[in-house]
């Protein structure tokens, strides 16, 4: 037989096989010559024949004028419990739904609610464009009066028929007609063998078949780049017409538009199909063609463009929008658009433009949370307790301050601004939001008599909650770790761990020598503020302790078999030396000065930058401590702060009271006497449990006394951000046999890092693969030093946790991560890939890569 035989016998064969009954009609009666071949002979009248089909036979009845008869032929052979295969050929004749002898019958043959059957052109097309490109086999199935005998030659390119593709043979290494026409679009490499095998003609058979475009059949090879730069701008100028949301520009006029949705559909394809196959050609060739026809002087509207970034002009005009919509104060339109477009062409292949609109997400994200806490904190009552419960809930006013951070972190790690009316207006948002905070609670506590009831006090965290844990245990001072900066600690913890958040209230003033002292033992039992030689500090029993050396000494004196380090030397210390260090500790002290010591250098942009690293670099020592035996840890801060962006306002700076001053901050001031400024409030020492004579005097809202200092941040006065504080418990049991870990490649890498954002790729694979059922989600960092000076903030084609940094991976499934450096003061960095369910290590680069920034 021939190809277009065998085809529309393998089809009836598996129908055959799957329903025993075939009840065939065949309308125009086309396919008769191909029941003749499978007959093989004259048909018998009133019988039935047998035929070959696949690899079995079945009997063959043909309609010959009467439905009765043809049921009675069959009937002796379909009535058993299994019947026997059988083919009912019924030519000239359409199914009657209503009522028909056969319905029986169709019912058994039915396979998804139709019967066996396709007209003849549809046999013909698929086996026609197994040996032919689109234009041809059109062609072909266009010949007036051509039928079964001429499709029939045509696939078996007996000699008389169509020659095969000469295109399927210049393209041999490509399947499909797309395909062709992609490769063809982005490379003349193959022209002169279309030249010289004389395939244009062929060329633009497929155009006009695939795409509806009408070209010149010239083979020559000007002709043919002349060919290309046509069919490009058609399809993606045909993409971009079709994805408008207005008429069109008048510098698309002089490209043909596919004339129905087919071809639209076609072009869409094609243009898809471009970008996946060949991104980097595409680049080029959109920026060509986007220049060509004056797109970005055109004057639409960025509110017009549609879904799809064809050009890349439409993803800047986009981001200006986005910022637009964050001024504006509409902040679900914009995350609205940065959903539509965070997986733009565009982006994918810019990190640093990905980078703007993740800015972008982040500023619309903060505006939504100032909108929703500012009308939150105008119906808040007068009781302390149900501020601080307002503050710290799940979804509490934290996440305001948590929004705050994420966006200036990122936004002083891009090398230029995001949209400064768009940020301008979230920032504001964000001020009067804490101001009003601030207003509010600090009226609600000097009426409350300056207490919360039912609130875990600072002073009793060593007695309540260290003192309770089995030992060892792991006490963490981190000096100005916010409330929001323990929560977010808790989430980067692994799953495995057992970990307990609760608010604690600071002691005031919120200043380090108070703080850090209210944290020591015996501070719950005799716990005073107060003033010698001149000097602000704690009294703790007999003890005055207005700095480190004091605290450490009188810790020492009550904590046998205590370690103290710092967390720069705990990160530092290899395995061996930390094991032997805690070796009999019964506490081990980890104190942390950085998010402080950042805070009031006076450089607000490059504290923004590292600061959030600490919290990283907390995780990353809970686990080295686990693994020398430390299971349990206490994590919790002197105090909190606050972090404007910029100075405060003249109007929020206010004269300090005078009289006899003993300290001053910027939040608070603690003297003797003296004017309370306007604006502030006066509370004395004994007031708050002290037993001292001095005076405290605080900004009501989020104003500032003039002293030296940071003009951005600070910490010392009663707002919620300075007052309340994390108390972290965790147990982080100690690894036992490590579970095999999934292989994870990463590839892309550089020789120097020059960026700060900079990208690599990661995979997943390995023996081990189905112990994480095909996916796994992973923590990619950059260290130095064991601390952490970077993360994760853009994933491609992958899922991406912003809270905790960590992305899904799925197996045989590539994923392009972008990498922000917050620390560009280190010589080099390693990439690390954990596991964040157990913090086992993936991967790590196998040496230091060094930072080049500016090269």
């Amino acid at each position: 037989m021939h190809p277009l035989h065998d085809h529309i016998a393998r089809q009836l064969a598996e129908r055959l096989k799957s329903r025993r009954v075939v009840v065939w009609y065949d309308k125009r009666g086309e396919l008769a010559p191909f029941i003749e071949e499978l007959r093989g002979g004259p048909a018998v009248p009133g019988a039935t024949s047998t035929v070959a089909v696949g690899e079995g036979t079945a009997q063959l009845a043909v309609y010959d004028g009467s439905f009765f008869e043809l049921r009675a032929i069959v009937e002796p052979l379909v009535s058993g419990e299994i019947p026997e295969p059988v083919i009912l050929y019924i030519p000239g004749k359409e199914r009657d739904r209503r009522g028909s002898v056969l319905m029986e019958l169709e019912k058994i043959s039915e396979q998804d609610g139709s019967l066996f059957g396709q007209a003849l052109q549809s046999y013909a097309r698929q086996v026609l464009n197994q040996r032919h490109t689109a234009g041809v086999v059109d062609e072909i199935l266009k010949r007036k009066g051509a039928g079964y005998p001429d499709f029939a030659r045509a696939a078996a390119n007996d000699g008389s028929a169509e020659p095969p593709s000469i295109l399927k043979e210049i393209f041999h290494d490509v399947s499909g007609n797309d395909a062709i026409l992609a490769a063809w679009l982005v490379s003349a490499e193959r022209d002169g063998e279309i030249q010289d095998k004389d395939a244009g003609r062929e060329l633009v058979k497929l155009v006009r078949s695939r795409l509806g475009l009408e070209l010149p059949e010239t083979p020559e090879n000007p002709e043919l780049l002349k060919q290309r730069a046509i069919t490009l701008r058609y399809v993606l100028a045909g993409e971009f017409r079709a994805d408008l949301r207005c008429p069109p520009p008048a510098s698309l006029d002089s490209v043909p538009a596919p004339r129905n949705k087919e071809g639209e559909d076609a072009v869409r394809a094609l243009a898809r199909r471009l970008r996946w196959t060949f991104p980097d050609a595409y680049e080029r060739l959109a920026d060509q063609v986007e220049g060509e026809l004056r797109l970005p002087e055109a004057g639409i509207a960025a509110e017009s463009l549609g879904s799809i970034d064809t050009f890349r002009y439409e993803e800047r005009l986009l981001l200006v929008l986005c910022g637009e919509h964050v001024a504006a104060g509409r902040f679900d339109e914009a995350l609205a658009l940065v959903s539509e477009r965070e997986h733009s062409f565009w982006l994918d292949r810019d990190l640093v433009r990905k980078a703007h609109w993740e800015a972008c997400r982040r500023m619309a994200e903060l505006g939504q949370t100032a909108r929703t806490v500012r009308a939150a904190v105008a119906k808040a009552n007068g009781r302390t307790a149900a501020w601080l419960d307002a503050y710290t809930s799940n979804d509490g006013w934290y996440r305001l301050d948590q929004a705050q951070r994420r966006l200036e972190a990122l936004v002083a790690k891009l090398e230029e601004d995001p949209d400064e009316r768009a940020l301008g207006v979230v920032r504001r948002a964000y001020d009067e939001a804490c101001n009003a905070m601030a207003e509010g609670f600090t009226k609600a506590l000097a009426k409350g008599g300056w207490t919360v009831p039912g609130a875990l006090q600072q002073t009793h965290v060593w007695s309540d909650v260290v003192a309770a844990r089995p030992r060892p245990v792991a006490y963490f001072l981190v000096d100005a770790l916010r409330f929001e900066m323990g929560v977010e600690l808790a989430e980067r913890l692994p799953k495995t761990a057992e970990v307990t958040v609760r608010p604690a209230v600071a002691a005031l003033p919120t200043v380090t020598p108070v703080g850090m002292a209210a944290l020591l033992p015996g501070a719950a039992g005799s716990f005073s503020v107060t003033e010698q030689n001149k000097k602000l500090g704690a009294r703790i029993e007999d003890a005055f302790l207005p700095d480190l050396p004091a605290r450490k000494k009188h810790m020492a004196a009550r904590v046998p078999q205590l370690v103290d380090l710092s967390l720069d030397d705990l990160l530092g210390m290899s395995r061996q030396k930390l094991e032997k260090k805690v070796a009999g500790a019964q506490v081990v002290a980890v104190r942390s000065q950085e998010i402080d010591l950042l805070g009031e250098t006076g450089v607000p942009r490059q504290a923004r930058r590292v600061m959030d690293d600490v919290i990283g670099d907390l995780a990353n020592a809970l686990q080295r401590l686990a693994r020398v035996g430390v299971e349990h840890s206490v994590i919790t801060a002197d105090h909190g702060h606050l972090f404007f962006p910029e100075d405060r306002d003249e109007s929020m700076r206010a004269e300090a009271p005078g009289g006899e001053q003993i300290s001053l901050h910027r939040r608070c001031w603690v003297g003797r006497g003296g004017a309370t400024p306007a604006g502030c409030l006066r509370v004395t020492a004994a007031a708050l449990g002290y037993a001292s004579d001095l005076d405290l005097v605080f900004p009501v809202g989020t104003g500032i006394f003039r002293a030296g200092g940071d003009l951005a941040y600070y910490h010392g006065g009663p707002s919620l951000q300075e007052l309340v504080i994390p108390v972290l418990t965790v147990r982080l049991k100690a690894p036992g046999a490590a579970r095999p870990a999934a292989a994870v490649s990463v590839s892309g890498q550089t020789a120097e890092i020059t960026n700060r954002i900079f990208s690599v790729t990661l995979e997943l694979g390995g023996q081990n693969l189905s112990l994480f059922s095909s996916s796994l989600l992973v923590r990619p960092l950059l260290l130095a030093a064991g601390r952490q000076v970077g993360a994760v903030i853009i994933a491609v084609e992958g899922e991406l946790d912003r809270a905790t940094g960590c992305v899904t991976l799925q197996s045989g499934k590539p994923v392009t991560v972008g990498f922000l450096l917050s620390d560009d003061s280190v010589p080099a960095v390693r990439i690390v890939v954990q596991d964040p369910a157990t913090d086992a290590e993936l991967y790590q680069s196998p040496a230091d890569v060094p930072l080049r920034l500016g090269v």
